[in-house]
């Protein structure tokens, strides 16, 4: 592989992890409302947990449930009808109330987001740092806890390793904590090398040349 194939393969490694930001921005905003709301309750914990169900045992659970509250065909009256009959006496009050505003702003497609970004603002509440750590292979639970001891300093906080396999990935691994993505795979130190050995090369033979070359004035 050439080394601008495997620039062109990082790159887009790199494409994959930063998800598309002004989705996030959004995102992040009604997780940051969500929060607030439940801290004005006092049941922040158990608030947090019920969207995360809502979430993986609903939506995933039901994909055409969760395709109609994305659809934009789906008109928003009809979506509360519908969360009603689904959600209506099974979800506490405020996430029922939370995912009717959501519809009514039309970005109930933003959910899974949203709730990511609770999650991420939750942990930061309680010191926490999310780690998203993918490798070419699954890592070994006493190499993920060598690696998060090592991640605390980096972090500024207790890290929560994510451990993601992707086999696009020659060897190493790619990190990201919060929006910063720390690339340590092989292709790319590879690549790194490369550069290294050519920027010195460059630089023997401009020594060479400044050796050789005659005084001025000669």
């Amino acid at each position: 592989m050439s080394g601008q194939d495997r620039s062109s393969r990082d790159a887009l490694l790199a494409a994959e992890i930063e998800p598309d930001v002004g989705l996030e921005q959004i995102a992040d905003v009604y997780a940051q409302a969500f929060l607030g709301a439940t801290q004005r309750t006092g049941q922040t914990d158990e608030l947090v947990e019920e969207l995360e169900s809502l979430v993986e045992d609903v939506l995933a659970r039901f994909p055409a449930f969760a395709a109609v509250l994305a659809s934009p065909r789906v008109s928003h009256e009809e979506k509360l009808g519908v969360l009603d009959r689904v959600l209506g006496g099974r979800a506490s009050p405020l996430l029922l109330n939370f995912v009717k505003v959501l519809s009514r702003h039309g970005r109930l497609d933003c959910l899974r987001a949203i709730q990511r970004h609770v999650r991420q603002r939750y942990e930061q509440m309680q010191g926490l740092v999310h780690v998203r750590l993918a490798s070419a292979h699954p890592i070994p639970d006493e190499l993920a806890e060598r690696i998060a001891n090592r991640l605390r300093k980096m972090a500024g906080g207790e890290p929560v390793l994510e451990r993601v396999v992707d086999e696009r990935l020659i060897g190493g691994a790619v990190l990201r904590i919060g929006d910063t993505i720390y690339d340590g795979s092989v292709a790319t130190q590879l690549e790194n090398m490369r550069a290294q050995m050519i920027d010195r090369s460059v630089h023997e033979i401009q020594s060479r040349r400044d050796r050789f070359r005659p005084p001025a004035g000669d």
